[in-house]
């Protein structure tokens, strides 16, 4: 595998400029908001950051990394450098993986590996620290075959927690050479989220219901497993660039993935069969997701235990798939583009034939800064010495703000509002279509039942705080009525703060 200093600045710049392009007005001044990616400004540590409170420890250690980066750089800044490195790191690491003497192959290889309906999909289900562990997948290989560097490799996916370091295992342990040395650090890295989920003292139950709301679904004219093989079929339809669906764009991504994985399978490359058994592993994982059998094995291993919700979420497995489709066509361009014209139009047929993931999948990607309010009540919030937590109604986990342009993301308040000693508590059910996956929070499943009486006693559930930041007319009315103890610290149309004074009750839900 030659590596030339010229090969590995031209990627990583090319992973720069199609970064740019993918992201577009994100790259804008504030904060990027959409779907699971949440940044917050000025975040802290908490328990939860740490996985020790809240459901499965998903956001350990990425939260704890961003939050550690924060206190150099403003939060902005830190997610648009997370989320041009994650192009920056993919491009060039693929790139560096191809065995070619040429460097015009080597930038096809890498302008498809980020530059493809995973990253898309991804993207716009703002699962960056996922994606953070995909760009690291090419260095990954490159390490567990030669041997060297292994745990350099794997600290992206190390950051980017229980989902990257899954679909990283999936990957190395095919490809090396020293199982047992690779096991070893797969481990050693998983400690952050595994050492707080052995910790909490009622488990983690996951449910079965997520793996029928999470299989991968049709994205394209070719079915679940046609959309699979063309490195897509993500299952909230929110999360598909426009026009991804049209006959003769699908047709095209179908053919090139196809083409990519002919080529790896016929070339000659150190590492090809550990990765083609990764990949077939992984695109196995995701078919079995669409079958009746496949599922209810899925759910019976989340009832087993809750850690194999990993697998509710199948497609995600993929991502293997698309390396060996990415250095296949970059095996493609070394047998048969001599010419430097066709190497540079070669390069640019992945942007061809997808073309709306470009700036921000047309617009969908944004930046927006946080309304003042936010900001003030946060204030009240921390200079405060009295115990109590924090309640977020409506008591829902996805939320359509004004201010963020009417994108859905997942409630930023349990991020915003974290203060050192309190706990805010919002929703983590997530309602798919007519399903509903219940929530992995014990606290929640508690607060949930206080609140489903006609007047909620929340002091007494352990709340000194309540935010409302959105809801319907006749929702805030409610809220009202269930408030009208309480003083009101902050009120606009954006947020309205809530607190109980006098002296919180010695026990409470917990």
């Amino acid at each position: 595998m030659p590596h030339t200093p010229r090969a590995g600045h031209a990627s990583a710049l090319l992973g720069l400029a199609l970064g740019c392009l993918a992201l577009g007005p994100a790259l804008g001044w504030g904060f990027t908001l959409l779907q699971d990616m949440v940044f917050v400004p000025d975040p802290s540590f908490t328990a939860w950051t740490f996985g020790l409170a809240g459901g499965a420890a998903r956001v350990v250690p990425s939260d704890a990394v961003v939050t550690a980066l924060s206190l150099v750089l403003p939060a902005e800044l830190v997610q648009k450098a997370i989320l041009l490195g994650i192009f920056v790191l993919g491009c060039s690491g693929a790139a560096l993986l191809l065995p070619s003497e040429s460097l015009g192959p080597r930038l096809v290889a890498g302008a498809f590996y980020v530059w493809n309906p995973y990253v898309a999909e991804r993207l716009l289900m703002g699962q960056w620290a996922l994606l953070l562990g995909y760009a690291g997948l090419p260095w990954v290989v490159r390490a567990a075959w030669t041997g060297r560097r292994v745990a350099v490799a794997m600290l992206p996916a190390a950051v980017g927690g229980f989902a990257a370091m899954t679909v990283t295992a999936i990957t190395a342990l095919p490809v090396a050479r020293r199982v047992l040395p690779v096991a070893g650090l797969l481990a050693a890295f998983s400690l952050p989220w595994l050492v707080p989920t052995a910790l909490r003292p009622e488990g983690i139950a996951g449910d079965p219901v997520g793996v029928y709301a999470f299989a991968a679904r049709a994205d394209t004219p070719f079915g679940a497993v046609g959309s699979l093989l063309s490195l897509g079929g993500i299952w909230n339809a929110y999360a598909v660039p426009p026009g991804y669906g049209a006959f003769v764009g699908a047709a095209a991504r179908l053919l090139l993935t196809l083409a990519g994985i002919v080529f790896f399978l016929r070339g000659d490359v150190p590492y090809k069969k550990g990765l083609a058994v990764a990949a077939l592993a992984g695109l196995g994982i995701a078919c079995a997701g669409v079958t009746g059998p496949g599922r209810e094995a899925f759910a019976w291993l989340v009832g087993v235990w809750g850690g194999f919700a990993v697998f509710r979420d199948a497609q995600q497995f993929v991502a293997p798939l698309a390396l060996v489709a990415a250095l296949g066509l970059g095996l493609l361009v070394e047998s048969v583009a001599r010419e430097r014209v066709w190497v540079v139009a070669m390069a640019l047929v992945p942007v061809a034939v997808l073309p709306t993931m470009a700036w921000g999948s047309l617009g969908t990607l944004g930046a927006v800064s946080y309304p003042e309010s936010w900001t003030a009540a946060r204030e009240v919030i921390r200079r405060d010495r009295e115990p109590g937590d924090v309640l977020v109604l409506p008591f829902e986990s996805y939320r359509r703000f004004p201010w963020n342009g009417g994108r859905a993301v997942l409630d930023p308040a349990q991020r915003f509002f974290a203060v050192p000693g309190r706990r805010v508590v919002s929703n983590d059910v997530v309602r798919v279509g007519d399903m509903v996956v219940k929530s992995e929070d014990s606290r929640a499943q508690a607060v949930e039942h206080v609140l489903e009486g006609p007047s909620p006693d929340l002091p007494a559930a352990g709340f000194r705080y309540v935010i409302v930041n959105a809801g319907t007319v006749e929702e805030r009315q409610r809220f009202g009525v269930w408030l009208r103890s309480a003083r009101v610290l902050v009120g606009t149309g954006d947020l309205r703060l809530y607190r109980f004074d006098g002296p919180m009750p010695s026990r409470h839900v917990s």
